[in-house]
């Protein structure tokens, strides 16, 4: 058997056990989302006090549907293509009872950085009332030159690289409904369009340089649909509280829907919030946990390869370049620790790991690659509990300074 079959194999076995303790004695989940927010600060708060506002009454977080976080900043993206400036604006919206209905958000986080490359990134979750139904979306155009390694567990010096020049326009939907208590199956649609794929040295071939066949002559395009599963006890994606995380996507792109290649892709995603101070639930103490597989089978462009950095949110491999490690088979592990540090909520911070693997170049398995951090987190919307992160990551001959608004995963 391939071993990437055998590790998806061995996560699906442990899916179960992960996710059986939540109970489904409901169809309507209830929401554990009841925190009493009046007794938290955000920099909502401090705003008001700092420049003297008073309100005629206070704020009503609990029968608010709809929270804003906004955020521009600076930083550096990933890829190694220097500074940028990053506006990241966060939306979350309850379109039921929050009682019964988890929190619809939608993220929109466009970038430059002065240099050609820039970004126009819209990512949303909705929910339907009493979750019903959840539709999870990925709407982006870029223009994304990153640097490439090749495949494999790459141990050559950090300087072999190849800056890989391309425009991408990526359309993803989906649609699931909701089959038993927290549990969701349905379908999607799923488009990657990558143009004017070139190195940035006319010199070098990239098919030569990566010694592979697909996807790297000027233009690459994916069409395909997918079958999902998805199983969430979270009730809030921008922090979670307590509880798991199951998805499942098996991904097909024949030809006759437009791809260059037919090809399919696994994606498994398992995730675990465990609180560690249930006597003080209104102040986070939690240890979180992440793992996910993503294979690839049959001719597979490059640049739909499995990479570091690439999972659907582009959270993972902090403290590791992104696309630094690209293959068939790519299995990624990661825990976190998350605390408050003021009683009021507005501070806190966490430290993490992760390592990763890959095919291609050497076993899949014999070789990991460890990365770590730490970070601070500062409350900017209590209301729907959204953090800035400012992380702080670094591996071997690397590091790297993050800022988002909400937690990694």
């Amino acid at each position: 058997m391939n071993t990437s079959y055998q590790y998806l194999l061995l996560a699906c076995c442990l899916c179960p056990c992960t996710l059986a303790a939540q109970s489904t004695s409901n169809m309507m989940p209830q929401n554990k989302q009841n925190k009493d927010t009046a007794r938290q600060t955000d920099l909502i708060d401090v705003a008001k006090k700092l420049f003297h506002i008073s309100p005629q009454k206070p704020r009503n977080q609990e029968g608010k549907r709809i929270y804003f976080s906004i955020l521009p900043f600076g930083g550096t993206l990933p890829g190694g293509t220097g500074r940028a400036l990053i506006t990241s604006t966060t939306a979350g919206i309850y379109l039921g009872p929050r009682r019964t209905t988890y929190i619809s958000t939608a993220s929109f986080a466009p970038y430059w950085n002065f240099k050609g490359r820039f970004g126009l990134p819209l990512r949303t979750s909705i929910w339907l009332p009493d979750n019903t139904w959840t539709i999870q979306g990925d709407t982006r155009f870029m223009v994304y030159p990153q640097y490439t390694w090749g495949l494999g567990n790459i141990k050559g010096d950090y300087e072999n690289r190849v800056l890989v020049n391309y425009k991408y326009i990526r359309f993803y939907q989906s649609a699931l409904k909701r089959i038993k208590p927290y549990l969701f199956a349905g379908l999607g649609y799923h488009l990657d369009y990558r143009f004017n794929i070139a190195s940035d040295n006319p010199v070098i071939d990239l098919t030569a340089f990566t010694k592979y066949n697909y996807g790297l002559n000027r233009r690459s395009f994916s069409s395909g649909i997918s079958g999902n599963l998805l199983y969430d006890t979270r009730n809030n994606a921008i922090n979670p509280l307590p509880g798991a995380y199951a998805n499942l996507v098996y991904r097909i792109n024949p030809t006759f829907l437009g791809s260059n290649n037919n090809w399919q892709s696994v994606y498994l995603d398992l995730r675990k919030y465990v609180s560690l101070n249930k006597a003080r639930p209104r102040q986070q103490n939690m240890i979180a946990f992440w793992s996910y597989l993503w294979t690839a089978f049959g001719n597979t462009p490059y640049l739909d390869l499995p990479s570091t950095g690439w999972d659907p949110y582009n959270r993972s491999a902090r403290g590791i370049d992104q696309n630094r490690y690209r293959g068939k088979s790519l299995l990624y592990l990661e825990s976190e620790y998350r605390r408050d540090i003021t009683n009021n909520g507005l501070f806190g911070f966490v430290v993490f790991a992760n390592a990763n693997t890959v095919s291609g170049a050497g076993k899949f398995g014999a070789a990991w690659h460890p990365a770590a951090g730490a970070g601070l987190r500062v409350k900017f919307n209590k209301g729907s509990n959204t953090n800035i992160g400012i992380d702080y990551g670094f591996s071997k001959g690397y590091s790297n300074i993050m800022l988002n608004l909400g937690e990694a995963f």
